[in-house]
């Protein structure tokens, strides 16, 4: 038999009872002066030491017992998996048979769609060439694709060997057309060659003939040639001649002013044609440069006078204006006495009115007590 395994909770709640329990005997005899002794309980540890062995058994039984229930499982799952796998191969088994003795293929009802031997016991597509099954859209009668293929190829074959024939003659003709041919080529082509060399002499007289007028007309060009080239020299020579004469008694060497002159007016210049002032217009220059410090220095004074004369004013301005603030100064002093001798006076004068009705109360308190 198998033992009862009580709940985790419920042992842990033992074991801390048992613990608790021991714990108070313990206490029980240390606290206890009759049977306390000094030094170690050997007694205690003894019982603590048999209990821990006890605990060990106690652990390792159970742990056994545990073991051993695993190993049982273990077989019996082992049995049950092996009583499975023989069930499902008699269950398969027993299908396939069934399958085999009264589900047979041929059995079906969509077996002819299946039927490997479908195209073996079919019939032909077709049978002859006028079979009532052969419709346009079977596409099973092609042209050239009858019964009587055979005898039409033999025709067709017969046929093609006289093309052959024909064309063979054909070709025979046409080739010794073709040699007549190549012969009346040759025959035109050599007569060809002999005008060919008539002329090519002819053409080779004529050259000669144009090369002799060339070399004469060459040399009556050369020498033409050579007498206009010397006749240009000396035309040069002279040109420069004339050129040098030119250059030496020119404006540009003798370095004259007037041809300075610009044709857009007397006051304009030619600048790469100017040689300098005379000495007219170098005093000109000088008196005006004389002009322009004048006309600066009287500038110069006139400025400053109208600086120091703004400097006056301005000062002047200063000094009414500082004069203008004493005044207002003085003025806003004595409206500020005055608006405090006023509020004085008005002070004074509330706190009379104020104090006149406590007086009047104070007097008929009084008239009210001589009374009584």
């Amino acid at each position: 038999m198998y033992k009862t395994k009580l709940p985790e909770n419920q042992t842990l709640a033992t074991y801390m009872q048992k613990r608790r329990n021991m714990d108070l005997e313990r206490q029980d005899r240390i606290f206890n002066a009759k049977i306390r002794t000094i030094g170690v309980d050997k007694e205690a540890l003894d019982i603590q030491v048999n209990e821990k062995k006890l605990r060990k058994e106690k652990e390792l039984e159970k742990h056994n017992t545990y073991a051993e229930s695993m190993i049982l499982h273990d077989k019996i799952n082992c049995l049950l998996d092996d009583r499975e796998k023989k069930d499902m191969y008699n269950l398969n088994k027993a299908i396939n048979d069934f399958r085999s003795q009264f589900q047979k293929m041929e059995d079906r009802r969509e077996f002819d769609l299946n039927d490997p031997q479908e195209l073996k016991k079919d019939i032909p597509a077709r049978i002859a060439d006028d079979d009532p099954r052969l419709c346009v859209s079977g596409v099973q009668k092609m042209v050239g694709e009858d019964l009587d293929q055979p005898e039409r190829y033999k025709c067709q074959q017969e046929q093609l060997r006289e093309w052959l024939l024909q064309q063979q003659s054909e070709l025979q003709k046409a080739q010794q057309e073709h040699r007549i041919r190549e012969d009346l080529y040759d025959d035109s082509r050599i007569q060809l060659d002999r005008i060919a060399v008539e002329l090519q002499k002819i053409d080779e007289d004529i050259r000669k003939r144009n090369a002799v007028a060339t070399k004469e007309f060459n040399m009556k060009k050369a020498t033409e040639k050579s007498l206009k080239k010397k006749q240009e020299k000396e035309l040069e020579e002279q040109d420069n001649m004339a050129e040098i004469s030119n250059v030496l008694q020119g404006d540009l060497i003798s370095e004259n002013p007037d041809q300075a002159i610009s044709a857009f007016g007397p006051h304009r210049v030619i600048p790469d044609r100017w040689k300098g002032m005379n000495s007219a217009q170098l005093q000109e220059i000088r008196n005006t440069w004389e002009k322009q410090i004048h006309e600066k220095q009287r500038s110069k004074e006139e400025e400053k006078n109208h600086v120091n004369e703004w400097d006056q004013r301005r000062i002047s301005s200063d000094r009414a204006a500082i004069l203008m603030e004493r005044h207002q100064t003085r003025i806003n002093k004595g409206l500020r006495r005055a608006m405090d001798d006023t509020n004085k006076h008005l002070s004074v004068e509330q706190k009379a009115q104020n104090y006149q009705p406590l007086l009047e109360c104070a007097f008929l308190e009084q008239v009210v007590r001589g009374h009584r």
